[in-house]
């Protein structure tokens, strides 16, 4: 397991070394290519100089100008709609203005309605000229594509607190639902984690309705489509989860619903209201206990800001004061302009690259991956969050994705981060070997150091360091086994997280009510798993696999939830189930294999759109990135096809668009956050997962 890559031995680095580069000596044997093994080293030396002092690593994670423009509206709710940092926020934002005259979710992508009026909008508010070529283009773009009619729910929510509609055009909210008991069909915990975050603190704007009246100047009855210059009462968003099969339309029973309530609180029928917002506050104070902002990331953190005023919170009120700072972490200036991230990425990024350095054959003694591991230590959680509503007995453990989000670990940062901790384990610590599993008939396990490898495991210089990387291992593991769903796969936050009547609410367009299984994450899991030494056998397992096996598409590829999009889901699954044990031979995986071939492109790499999401005809086509083409290399790898053309092709691509500072130019976004809504560019994709696959397929090829 911690044995070093084919082709080249190693050599420690010595504590207090300055040298990184010559603490390796590659061997001079034909799998050792020497363009392959420059390459590798000019990767890993990139990682390596970037980590920083406290360990970890942490790239830009870029998503597109709704961040900017919502940032910009908040500025303008408290009455800094005009300040410099807003200009600059716009600045950028003006920047990204696409060729069509809107703003998109994705670089080249089409025109995103909510994310462009909301540019328009702001850019209004900073003052920019009217008449410019940039407001001219923007204001017909918008009108081509239906105007401000097809604002999505939360964009009315920022038109109305600003004064632009009236709150009863925004989809009713109501602090009551606080009051429902997780056993109530409806209760919050039946929506996904991302989503209780927003709907919680929206929850008070729709009890408060606060208004900050703009200028007269600032309005934008210039976006409606059609005379008269009214938004539609009732929300027609796109509900893209699932179709709900049976004899009523929740659709319109929601609408209805959404009608019935506002009568009611017209008649003055609210008798619950105030315990409700006691409880709405509360709830949200609580999670920012341990935590950068709810959720740790920027929409709650910014309708937090916005909740909180309503209940009577003051600009200086030290919870407020902490609002905004944590959305000051999330800034980034540059060049007289401003962006924001959606959240910071740091257990993500230290993961992925502990993973990729020591398959790149740097040493679990190396002083970098021991400062990353006691870093990924410090981030495991230990303390029971919303998931326990429903596992209510399991042991805390696992990751989060942020610096600090206790109440929200999540699974696919979990598995990650048990692969990387089994790969730094101590020279002969056999982990597999040391430690007995146990799988209960309720799928929990418990780990123990087998009796007759007890002394033996004393004795080992290593197993000091070993007993803590351990005890996190079986924690994660323990979570992790505790968050499967019944139908046998994982979702990102929660267990059985899948009542699809919540895509049918009137403010469900944002397409993440629910948290459902999905393939990538489980095939994840699945490897995991496998790493930690966990035996494939057990209802639990055919339970995950069968949930996989029936997630494979007509043309043989996976669906990828997380990242974009079949290239993404179609590596994971071949790799997750290759290191569980399943035959490279299996012919549903050799299909796979077949597919990602088929996807290649003439220059040798592989590249997929993210709207692929919104057309499945486009599945596998894109403009060609390293990142994609790592994972559809990592795919073959798996697949035992490392000694293909294909596979020699892909790697050329990969040496032959490497930059000298060893990274690759990707300005695509190859990450997902929800699918047809919102894209994510992580920096160091084009970094790491290269890295991973140049030095895997040399080990393969040292091997053959």
């Amino acid at each position: 397991m911690n044995s070093d890559a084919a082709g080249f031995s190693r050599k420690s680095l010595l504590p207090g070394s300055e040298s990184i580069t010559t603490a390796y000596e590659f061997s001079k044997t034909p799998a050792a290519d020497e363009r392959l093994n420059t390459a590798i080293e000019r990767t890993r030396d990139f990682l390596l100089q970037r980590q920083h002092a406290e360990g970890y690593w942490v790239a830009e994670l870029e998503g597109d100008t709704i961040l900017e423009s919502e940032y910009i509206l908040l500025l303008a709710f408290v009455g800094q709609g005009q300040t410099p940092r807003a200009k600059e926020a716009a600045a950028y934002m003006l920047a990204q203005q696409c060729d069509h005259g809107g703003w998109a979710q994705f670089p080249n992508g089409p025109i995103e309605i909510s994310g462009s009026v909301k540019a328009y909008l702001a850019l209004k508010i900073i003052g920019h000229d009217l008449q410019s070529p940039e407001m001219v283009r923007a204001k017909e773009a918008i009108l081509n594509a239906g105007g401000v009619e097809k604002v999505n729910s939360f964009t009315r929510y920022y038109l109305a607190m600003l004064g632009l509609i009236a709150y009863d055009l925004c989809p009713a909210v109501p602090p009551e639902f606080m009051l429902l008991p997780s056993w109530a069909p409806f209760n919050i915990y039946e929506m996904s984690a991302w989503s209780r975050t927003i709907i919680v603190p929206l929850s008070l704007l729709w009890a408060y309705r606060p208004v900050t009246k703009l200028s007269p100047e600032h309005g934008i009855e210039e976006l409606y489509a059609t005379p008269a210059k009214q938004l539609p009462r009732q929300i027609h968003g796109v509900n893209h989860e699932g179709e709900l099969q049976g004899f009523i339309d929740w659709t319109k029973f929601f609408q209805r619903v959404d009608v019935a309530i506002k009568w009611g609180e017209g008649a003055g029928i609210k008798p619950l209201r105030g315990r409700a917002v006691k409880l709405a506050e509360k709830w949200i104070l609580e999670r920012l206990d341990g935590s950068d902002g709810l959720g740790a990331i920027f929409p709650p953190i910014i309708w937090t800001i916005i909740g909180l005023k309503c209940l009577g919170y003051a600009d200086d009120n030290s919870v407020i004061v902490q609002q905004f700072a944590e959305l000051e972490k999330l800034v980034i200036r540059e060049h007289e302009r401003v962006r924001l991230q959606p959240c910071l990425s740091p257990v993500w990024d230290t993961t992925i690259a502990l993973i990729a350095l020591r398959d790149a054959g740097v040493s679990q003694d190396n002083p970098a991956i021991r400062r990353g591991v006691d870093w990924l230590l410090s981030k495991e959680c230990r303390r029971k969050g919303d998931w326990a509503n429903y596992r209510p007995e399991t042991e805390p453990g696992g990751w989060y994705f942020e610096f600090n989000n206790e109440f929200y670990p999540d699974v696919d940062d979990t598995a990650m981060a048990l692969i990387a901790l089994s790969k730094c384990l101590p020279d002969g610590f056999d982990y597999p070997g040391a430690i007995e599993w146990k799988i209960g008939d309720t799928g929990s396990p418990q780990a123990t150091i087998v009796g007759k490898a007890a002394n033996a495991l004393a004795a080992m210089s290593g197993f000091e360091r070993a007993e803590p990387i351990v005890a996190a291992m079986r924690r994660g593991v323990g979570w992790l086994k505790a968050m499967q769903s019944r139908d046998g796969g994982w979702g990102a936050f929660d267990a059985d997280n899948t009542r699809e009547v919540f895509t049918k609410v009137p403010f469900a367009d944002h397409n993440a009510m629910i948290d459902p299984s999905t393939a990538d994450i489980t095939a994840r899991v699945l490897e995991s798993l496998a790493y930690c030494g966990i035996q494939p056998h057990g209802p639990w397992l055919d339970r995950a696999m069968n949930f996989v096996w029936n997630d494979q598409q007509p043309d043989f590829a996976w669906f990828g939830r997380w990242g974009v999009n079949y290239l993404y889901g179609t590596w994971q699954v071949i790799q997750g189930f290759t290191k569980f044990g399943v035959s490279a031979d299996d012919p549903r995986l050799q299909r796979g294999a077949d597919w990602i071939i088929s996807k290649q492109q003439a220059m040798g790499g592989w590249g997929e759109t993210p709207a692929s999401y919104d057309d499945p005809s486009l599945r596998g086509q894109g403009e060609p990135t390293a990142s994609q083409t790592a994972w559809a290399l990592l795919g073959l790898i798996a697949a035992g096809r490392a000694d293909q053309p294909a596979t020699r092709r892909g790697v050329e691509f990969l040496l032959s668009t490497q930059r000298p500072d060893g990274g690759w130019d990707e300005p695509q976004f190859t990450g997902t956050g929800f699918p047809r809504v919102f894209y994510l560019r992580y920096h160091y994709y084009r970094i790491y997962f290269p890295l991973m696959a140049l030095a895997r397929y040399r080990d393969a090829i040292g091997a053959i």
